[in-house]
């Protein structure tokens, strides 16, 4: 098959959606299953680079709607030629020209929400909700409703999905998520992270690794490092919190959290880990912390599963079950108290049960995230709605350069 994925960017700043999908399109290669992108990013500015997929950039969008003028008039000319379409996020133009350019043909499309419709987001921001419930009356509930499935990436998701807007009506699916275990040399990872931080020298470290946004629960983290310190009688692991910083304010704020640390605690702020770095500090960490508010999936939770590091991480992230269930971690609520049960227990768990923890780890990982596995769901739920019909000679490129 021919998929067409439709995503407002590709760049691994914005979270773990594109992250995802790198990891998924050689393996679907491997399974004889093609992918383009239509990313609204400037042309050249995708950010890194997509093994086994062809991609197209026909931004740069405007605003935070991601208005691309270039996309309606690529997309009604090459829709045909796929075998499928994939909708990867919501409340942006790309969504609407998809549902006005395919909802009476006959190329499926499929609707990913990346955990958008996660009820979190009415309670925390009502006035963006406001906003949303009208576009959701005028256009979001019938990209939904005529689609072929809307694709949740575990049950906790599609459950959550129900409870924000209304009419809601679609046909849900699940589908497996994860991502690639890494395939470089683990010496030559670790060494590349320990060589990027040096001041951190061979302390060992909790890790938190992912935007710090207040979404995900920095602030929080931080909180519970410090009070845990307070009563430490020894000098704690230090906090490495990786990732690009939301917004100044939210930077402040956290580096003054830092700064007032007790003298048992350090905390580190690395930047946005990739490549080497970042599979080296998974390896490295003792344990990686996400106390976060709303996620749909955390893809950086299934990254520690794949090498064997456990995980700490609040029941507000969808897979916390799986977790829990499997012992591959500890979970509680999202609150400064229960991040701090969290690293409380996991200071006093004996060297055993944390070697049973990574053992768990790895072995949850293979079972259910491993991105062979994650291929092979998506291929089982898209092959009933597709009939076959696109016609096998175009290139889309050509009019994309057309349109510039």
């Amino acid at each position: 098959m021919k998929f067409l994925r439709l995503i407002a960017t590709m760049d691994p700043r914005h979270g773990g959606p594109s992250a995802g999908l790198r990891a998924i399109t050689p393996s679907l290669e491997a399974l004889g299953h093609a992918t383009t992108f239509v990313t609204l990013d400037a042309p050249g500015r995708a950010a890194g680079s997509t093994a086994g997929a062809e991609v197209i950039e026909l931004g740069p969008a405007r605003g935070a709607y991601a208005f691309a003028p270039r996309l309606e008039p690529w997309l009604r000319a090459n829709a045909h030629h796929y075998d499928a379409v994939f909708i990867h996020g919501l409340w942006q133009h790309h969504g609407r020209v998809a549902w006005r350019t395919l909802r009476r043909t006959r190329t499926p499309y499929f609707v990913f929400p990346h955990g958008m419709l996660d009820p979190w987001f009415r309670h925390t921001y009502p006035l963006k909700h406001a906003k949303k419930w009208v576009y959701w009356q005028l256009c979001e509930r019938h990209v939904l409703r005529h689609a072929a499935a809307v694709l949740f990436t575990c049950e906790e998701e599609r459950r959550l999905a129900r409870e924000s807007f209304s009419p809601y009506s679609c046909r849900e699916r699940v589908v497996a998520y994860g991502t690639a275990a890494p395939s470089g040399n683990p010496d030559h990872e670790i060494a590349a992270w320990r060589a990027s931080l040096p001041t951190l020298g061979k302390r060992p470290f909790w890790l938190f690794l992912g935007r710090l946004h207040p979404k995900k629960g920095a602030d929080v983290l931080l909180r519970a490092y410090a009070e845990l310190g307070r009563s430490a009688t020894r000098e704690l692991p230090a906090l490495v919190l990786a990732g690009p910083f939301s917004d100044p304010a939210y930077r402040a704020q956290l580096e003054s959290l830092a700064a007032a640390l007790p003298p048992r605690c350090r905390a580190f702020f690395p930047g946005m880990l990739e490549g080497d770095r970042k599979w080296g500090a998974l390896r490295s960490a003792e344990v990686f912390v996400l106390p976060s508010h709303q996620e749909n999936f955390g893809i950086a939770v299934v990254e520690s599963l794949a090498v064997g590091t456990p995980v700490l991480i609040s029941r507000k992230v969808n897979i916390w079950d799986a977790i829990e269930s499997e012992r591959a971690g500890l979970t509680d609520i999202d609150d400064d108290a229960g991040t701090l049960r969290l690293l409380r227990r996991w200071e006093e768990l004996s060297p055993a049960h944390r070697s049973h923890m990574q053992a768990a780890a790895t072995a949850l990982f293979r079972q259910r995230y491993e991105i062979s596995r994650v291929a092979r769901s998506l291929i089982e739920v898209v092959s009933p709605f597709v009939r076959g019909s696109r016609d096998p000679s175009h290139d889309p490129r050509a009019l994309a350069r057309s349109l510039r």
